[in-house]
């Protein structure tokens, strides 16, 4: 089940309130802490207690595939 694209643009770190990664529809990353939050049944699962440290690979690999979900300066016309 994809993470409804509504959804993913007003998601944020729980720990540092900023923006995160969607990677697969199964781990939203926050590439700063370098740490990953699962998604379960297309439920983000937004706990500090839950998420989990990557290696460097994984962080290599989840910014090469990451979609980003929002920034804090939008683009204009």
């Amino acid at each position: 089940m994809a993470v409804d694209p509504m959804l993913l643009s007003i998601l944020a770190c729980p720990q540092d309130k900023g923006p995160l990664l969607l990677v697969d529809d199964s781990v939203l990353y926050n590439p700063r802490l370098r740490r990953a939050y699962p998604i379960e049944n297309g439920i983000p699962v937004l706990l500090v207690d839950e998420a989990r440290d990557v290696t460097d690979a994984e962080h290599e690999d989840y910014l090469a595939r990451g979609v980003a979900g929002w920034t804090e300066d939008p683009v204009t016309d």
